[in-house]
């Protein structure tokens, strides 16, 4: 009997090596995504108005994104050991990938990023959301991540920016008096 997870990641990787041209789109969205949505962060945080809001935007991104990613990520992994789908069911993933699977490091990342983008800009914000679901659908797909993996990277990014964004509340008063910083936004 397979669990919940194995049942998810096998439905969604059942599609992987029957079209190039979806194997190519999975590729894109698991690997070369992330390159464009973080070119996006740079450049919503250059057009902020006033280089300290420029500047904020930018660090709480950065600081969000290494304490999801690169603190506490890597603590649970040091801890918790789970192997990927492709060395579980010994296949050739599409793309390559090492290391322990859980949670995913790319979702932790690229959630992170969706909600401080969505903090500085309600529009972008939903549109980088969609767009880490996407990767992480991808991820999946490509056979590096189990559906398990994708959540709790999602639930570790989300819950380190808005511990980060409420760490820096008492910033953004200094920087901003007291309105909030999604409705300073230069074209809202």
């Amino acid at each position: 009997m397979t669990s919940l997870n194995q049942t998810v990641f096998l439905y969604i990787h059942q599609f992987a090596g029957r079209s190039f041209l979806l194997d190519d789109v999975g590729i894109f969205l698991a690997q070369y995504l992330a390159y464009f949505m973080v070119a996006a962060f740079l450049v919503l945080a250059y057009y902020q108005l006033g280089w300290r809001r420029k500047v904020y935007v930018f660090c709480e991104g950065a600081i969000a994104v290494m304490l999801s990613r690169g603190l506490v990520v890597e603590f649970i992994r040091l801890f918790y050991h789970h192997v990927r789908p492709f060395s579980f069911y010994n296949f050739t993933p599409l793309i390559q990938e090492a290391g322990w699977s859980f949670p995913s490091g790319h979702a932790a990342w690229f959630f992170a990023l969706s909600l401080t983008v969505w903090y500085a800009n309600r529009k972008w914000g939903w549109w980088f959301f969609g767009l880490s679901t996407l990767m992480g659908v991808a991820r999946i797909y490509v056979g590096v991540h189990w559906p398990l993996d994708i959540l709790s990277g999602a639930v570790v990014g989300l819950l380190s920016a808005w511990f980060v964004h409420w760490l820096l509340k008492g910033s953004r008063e200094m920087l901003y008096g007291e309105k909030p910083l999604a409705a300073t936004v230069h074209g809202e």
